[in-house]
Parts: C-alpha cells; structure tokens; sequence
C-alpha cells in the first residue's frame, strides 16, 4: 500500500475517533489538544478533508 494512502487512512481514522466522540459525548478531542478555533485545529480540519478526498479516490483504483 502506498505511504499517501497509509498516511490518509491514519487521518480519516482520526477523523473517525473525533466525530464520534463528538456525537456520543459532546466532546472534540481535537479542539481539546489544539485550542478552540486554533491555526492548528483549523490544520487537523484540512488533513481530514484531504484525506477524505484521497480515500474517495482509494475505491476506484485496484489496489491488488
């Protein structure tokens, strides 16, 4: 598997972590570690949209 789609997996799995503890509980995990409105949480947002993006891609190519 190829390093961007490793490193894009590891981002949407924390994106993941976050929404869900978002809606489980009310609490952002990345707001928490970086500060509310933060460049750096602002940063993290960018990533998981990114890699989201990458991941769309992920399902049309043959990884085999």
């Amino acid at each position: 598997m190829n390093t961007l789609y490793k490193i894009a997996l590891v981002l949407g799995i924390i994106g993941c972590i976050n929404w869900g503890l978002v809606g489980l509980f009310n609490f952002n995990l990345v707001e928490y570690l970086f500060g509310d409105e933060s460049l750096l949480t602002r940063i993290v947002y960018v990533l998981v949209f990114i890699s989201g993006l990458i991941q769309i891609g992920i399902f049309t190519k043959d990884l085999d």
